[in-house]
């Protein structure tokens, strides 16, 4: 069982943040607002870390419910929030070009979150990254910067592959295979990691599409006719086999043997 913060389930739009890394991130020369949402397990700890990168709507219920599964599975969970400050439609367009170049400020405030979690005194030192949609191409550029295990959900490939990818912790990643904006990235990933020697599980389900792994659609309700036709929206029958994986993973390279 999680311990999690009270405003667990408001309505999308409202604050979901309980941890406030303004000081911390502008002192590094990032962001001068940056929250979060932290997740804990019962109990003292300490526990093994996992930072969390949200997709491309931003921090959002569905991204406190992930945060609460893997403060249950046992690891105290930072969902860092890349859109504190100003909101998505102030901060997007930054957040992707620094994605697209591999640095930037969006970088720094993952580091400072890093940072944050790790010298918080109730870790076990054993750090992973997750990232889904957006949140997975940031967690696989993070990959070989100072984390145990990293979960890539429907994240795209950087630029320059095998550059960006030497040296990475060990990486499981879950894709789908009716996902229209990410045709064959599962077999091009893995073929990448293989090359490099990077320990990975790669899988593509078959009958899912993109953000599968959502227990219920996300992005503006306008749009969302437009994105089941691109294979966008929860797969029920997917998601479990997709959740064991990544827990299995974090379980196999974040708890001592």
């Amino acid at each position: 069982m999680a311990r999690t913060a009270a405003n667990q389930g408001q309505p999308a739009g409202r604050d979901l943040s309980n941890v406030d890394l303004s000081e911390a991130s502008a002192a590094a020369g990032g962001s001068p607002v940056l929250r979060g949402y932290l997740a804990a397990p019962e109990g003292d700890g300490p526990f093994p870390a996992v930072l969390m990168i949200h997709e491309v709507f931003g921090l959002n219920d569905i991204t406190v419910r992930h945060a609460n599964r893997m403060a249950a599975a046992g690891y105290l969970t930072l969902a860092v929030d890349l859109f504190s400050d100003g909101g998505a439609r102030r901060c997007l367009v930054a957040t992707m070009r620094a994605l697209a170049a591999g640095e930037g400020r969006t970088f720094t405030d993952l580091a400072t979150a890093r940072d944050w979690l790790q010298e918080s005194g109730r870790t076990t030192g054993k750090i992973g990254v997750i990232g889904f949609c957006m949140g997975g191409g940031f967690a696989l550029l993070l990959a070989n910067d100072h984390f145990d295990a990293a979960a890539v959900n429907y994240g795209r490939r950087p630029k320059n592959p095998e550059e960006a990818l030497a040296g990475a912790c060990p990486i499981v990643a879950n894709f789908g295979g009716k996902d229209r904006s990410l045709p064959g990235e599962a077999a091009k990933l893995a073929s990448v990691l293989d090359r490099l020697g990077v320990e990975n599980d790669i899988k593509e389900f078959p009958h899912a599409g993109h953000g599968f792994l959502n227990d219920v659609a996300t992005g503006p309700r306008a749009l969302r006719p437009l994105f089941r036709v691109m294979g966008m929206k929860p797969d029920p029958q997917s998601a479990p086999e997709a959740w064991r994986r990544i827990e299995d993973h974090f379980a196999k390279h974040l708890y001592p043997n």
